[in-house]
């Protein structure tokens, strides 16, 4: 049987010319067999990558041959089993997302700390030790004495940091702070973070909880419970032997053993943690998957859906799928370009944005044909009377020319997400919300963003009116991370189109508004596999060409 190397690296270092650097990595690791995913940004590097030991060593050549990657450092591990089945590389803002413009970790990172010193620093009873990871992953283990802040996702830090500085809290008066996080990078950020705050003495583990397991006896340890990875392992213990902990594969929580002897545990389709929050569509669909999985492992064959990772997870030193994604689709032998949906479509119109988000959340392909709004194909002119986008074209030659009617359409056949399920409210709620957005917040934004087309409108005024609708989003995200409680539904992905656009008018007014969770929403989606899924670049569509399928593959 093959043994694949695993290697997860990062570094933080300038890079100005990330986007240049994407297509020559990615032809270097295709022409090596190596899969996985490399983030490039200009503050550096974020990834994992798998092949044959002598693929991935001649990636890595590569990378250090670039004097600036020279430094580069990484983990390998040896597995029975390819752990991805594509390799992408892509471009974002940040390699690991915080959401706070201007750090510079590679400059202004803590104190490092090796992990046979790192007991000495902890114990100090003067000394405030933070998990900076996922409540989800501090749940299984953690250090001694250490501090969970509770956070969903790293760019809640900032915020949970503002907090717990004021009076009372466990940050005030700027104290010793030893940050961890499981392989390092994550703590580059947030020691930066601190230090731009005025906190002096600043320390994090280096090479992580992953470095300190390897690193220190277990007798000597400070650690309890499991390490949560990025990986089929799920989770490691001391000396990074393999852990106690499965995937739910519904909601991708790490299971104990007694999670998965509850009568909520279903495998594949619930656990203690998602029992009760699907529809009886979706715990069939997931049922299906589950078959499907089995089968696949009967006839000695990969099946993708069994490639699912933690939810929310990105990666922490390791780059790998892993936020919230529908599951991939499955296409039959049989089915051809001709058999799908025509999705007319403007890369950068948030009608369009948001009909292109729901048919990738539920998976239902379609043959994209991108526009130029001043010179409309005819084609589009005939298929539509409005002739703009979006306008979906069925293949029984029904067309549907509203943005959300093919979000309802597409969700309607498969909503794998619960988009129309929301936590709190109900579904008349969630279009009630929408309905303000598409009306006076849509108003004052054209308004906003035109002044020029409006003359005999106040753009202060209309400033006004937004901020107001805003301030509204904003106190729904203080009580809960989505528009409607805990998870993403069809306002959260309708909506969000039209605040990026606002926030783009005048980026240094919306970094200072007043509106710091409804930020961090936008910031959160943003950074999303599924946003940057739908946001991929194509050419003109023209009579003729051959069909771009949609999600892509």
């Amino acid at each position: 049987m093959p043994r694949y190397l695993t290697a997860a690296l990062y570094l933080f270092v300038d890079l100005p010319d990330f986007a240049a650097l994407q297509a020559p990595l990615q032809a270097v690791c295709d022409a090596n067999s190596v899969r996985g995913m490399l983030l490039l940004a200009p503050e550096g590097i974020n990834g994992t990558i798998a092949g044959s030991p002598e693929g991935v060593h001649a990636v890595l050549a590569w990378l250090r041959s670039d004097e600036r990657f020279a430094p580069l450092k990484h983990k390998e591990a040896m597995g029975e089993r390819m752990p991805f089945y594509r390799m992408r590389v892509r471009l974002k803002r940040e390699i690991v997302s915080m959401g706070v413009p201007g750090l510079n970790p590679a400059a202004h990172a803590g104190t490092y700390v090796a992990p046979e010193d790192w007991n000495a620093l902890i114990d100090d009873p003067g000394v405030v030790v933070i998990d900076t990871r996922n409540h989800y992953e501090v749940g299984i283990g953690s250090f001694a004495r250490a501090v969970d802040p509770g956070t969903r996702s790293f760019t809640e830090f900032p915020a949970w940091v503002e907090q717990q500085s004021a009076p009372g809290g466990v940050l005030a008066g700027n104290p010793r702070v030893a940050m961890f996080c499981t392989g390092g990078i994550r703590c580059e950020k947030s020691t930066a973070f601190l230090k731009s705050r005025g906190f002096d003495e600043v320390y994090h583990l280096e090479g992580g909880i992953l470095k300190y397991l390897e690193t220190v006896p277990e007798t000597d340890s400070r650690w309890w419970g499991d390490c949560f990875v990025f990986d089929e392992r799920v989770s490691v213990g001391h000396g990074l032997a393999p852990g106690h902990h499965q995937l739910c594969r519904s909601c991708r929580m790490p299971l104990s053993a007694d999670d998965r002897a509850s009568p909520h545990y279903v495998p594949g389709v619930s656990c203690p943690y998602c029992h009760g929050t699907r529809s009886e569509a979706q715990l069939q669909a997931l049922a299906e998957r589950e078959r499907q999985v089995a089968l696949a492992a009967m006839q000695g064959r990969e099946h993708i859906g069994s490639q699912a990772q933690p939810a929310g997870a990105h990666s922490d030193g390791a780059a790998v799928p892993g936020r919230p994604q529908p599951e991939a689709e499955t296409e039959t032998e049989t089915e051809t370009a001709g058999d799908l949906p025509i999705l007319y479509s403007f890369r950068r119109c948030p009608y369009a944005m948001r009909a292109r988000l729901a048919l990738a959340a539920s998976g239902e392909r379609c043959q994209l044909r991108e526009v130029v709004l001043r010179d409309k194909p005819t084609a589009l002119r005939e298929a539509s009377a409005k002739a703009t986008v979006p306008v979906l074209v069925l293949p029984d030659g029904q067309v549907i020319d509203q943005s959300l009617d093919i979000m309802r359409w597409a969700l309607e056949r498969n909503d794998p997400g619960g988009w129309l399920a929301p936590e709190h409210g109900s579904t008349d709620d969630l279009w009630a919300l929408i309905a303000e957005c598409d009306g006076p917040f849509k108003q004052a934004l054209d308004r906003c963003k035109y002044p020029s087309r409006y003359p005999d409108s106040d753009p202060a005024v209309q400033w006004s009116a937004a901020q107001a609708w805003l301030m509204q989003l904003n106190a729904r995200l203080e009580a809960a991370s989505h528009l409607f409680g805990g998870h993403a539904t069809l306002a959260d992905m309708a909506i969000a189109p039209f605040v990026r656009q606002f926030a783009g008018i005048d980026p240094a007014r919306w970094e200072a508004g007043p509106w710091l969770p409804l930020r961090r929403w936008l910031a959160d989606w943003q950074a999303g596999d599924l946003f940057e899924g739908v946001m991929g670049k194509y050419e003109a569509w023209k009579e003729g060409d051959s069909p771009t399928l949609f999600p892509p593959a």
